[in-house]
């Protein structure tokens, strides 16, 4: 059995659902311990409860020690079984995290599978739906299977109630390389509005564009029908040939809309400055879907300490040569296999 210290590298929920993922795929049972180990609230939340219960469900897996605020859990994987699932976090924790969880196994199913996950679709630290269906999903069809999603409805936090639908079309992993983004097609900024004044989007976007030297008429303000609960996001979006990027400011209580936007507008300049094709949040998704096809290169900014902690749990359960090094052009060049 294989024994993780929730406690090491980044120290957060990604060690489980990364654990839990590959421990389906490769079909060995993990422990870990110390969950969480260096987030404020230790332990599992509701939405790592939920991913778990998940993975238990298309893995017909046993986990022993499942529950809110547990800090060990021991999990023994079974067979994965496509089919048509439901699942629902029952907070604002993030439905995409709990998808994280149970994509890459289901690729490997031996028929199509359907899901519907409700939960938080654009709430902090976690990737937010679109980054999800238009940054990351583009990619994972080029390596071959055919995965597609689809907003049902937003869920911001504390409401959540967001729902999103993704269909799966399994198909076997092929090797990638993704060096150059390519040429620049479009950008676009986007300030999503729910039951909030329209002042916040305005000055997230004025702030925005004092930064980013974009023409005017890429910044637009969208306001949502029939939304749950209240909540605001960011969203910039450059489009190269190759890959889009999406980086995202969340309206927060408290914190002023000029502040979300300049902040978000620096780390899209930081990416468009840079000669990466991933941005950080991409790198920390590509890891795993490479290393299940065997092989794989990209670059990337200087990898964060949560793609580094990514690499780490996959060379536990995979025997995968995950290296990083700094490319010529100033990124650095992430190679999966030998």
């Amino acid at each position: 059995m294989i024994t993780i210290d929730g406690s090491e590298g980044e120290g957060g929920g990604q060690m489980v659902r990364n654990a839990l993922a590959l421990s389906l795929v490769t079909d060995q049972p993990f422990r870990i311990d110390n969950i969480r180990a260096n987030r404020s609230k230790s332990g599992l939340m509701r939405q790592h409860v939920t991913a778990i219960e998940a993975a238990c469900a298309i893995g017909s897996a046993v986990c022993e020690g499942v529950a809110v605020g547990a800090r060990s859990i021991v999990f023994k994987p079974g067979r994965i079984v496509a089919g048509d699932y439901r699942f629902a976090v029952g907070t604002a924790g993030s439905a995409g995290l709990v998808l994280q969880t149970i994509l890459p196994p289901l690729l490997l199913a031996d028929r199509p599978s359907r899901l519907t996950i409700e939960g938080g679709t654009h709430n902090t630290h976690a990737p937010p739906f679109d980054f999800i269906d238009r940054t990351y999903l583009p990619l994972l069809r080029r390596m071959g299977p055919l995965v597609t999603a689809r907003l049902v409805r937003h869920g911001f936090y504390p409401a959540g109630g967001g729902r999103i639908d993704i269909e799966i079309e399994p198909a076997p992993l092929m090797p990638v390389d993704l060096i150059e983004r390519g040429n620049p097609v479009d950008v676009g900024a986007t300030a999503v509005m729910a039951l909030l004044d329209d002042d916040i989007g305005m000055r997230e976007l004025a702030s925005a564009r004092a930064i980013l030297d974009w023409p005017e008429s890429a910044f637009r303000l969208e306001r949502l029908s029939n939304p749950v609960g209240p909540g605001n996001v960011l969203l910039l979006e450059a489009v190269f040939e190759h890959v889009t990027e999406i980086v995202t400011g969340f309206g927060q209580l408290g914190v002023p809309a000029q502040s979300i936007g300049s902040q978000a507008a620096t780390r899209m300049l930081g990416y468009l400055n840079s000669a990466a094709f991933a941005g950080p949040y991409l790198a920390d998704q590509l890891l795993l879907p490479m290393a299940m096809a065997g092989r794989g290169t990209f670059t990337t900014v200087s990898p964060t300490k949560h793609t580094q902690t990514a690499a780490d749990i996959i060379r536990r359960f995979l025997d995968a040569a995950i290296r990083f090094d700094r490319h010529p052009n100033g990124a650095f060049l992430v190679t999966i296999g030998t």
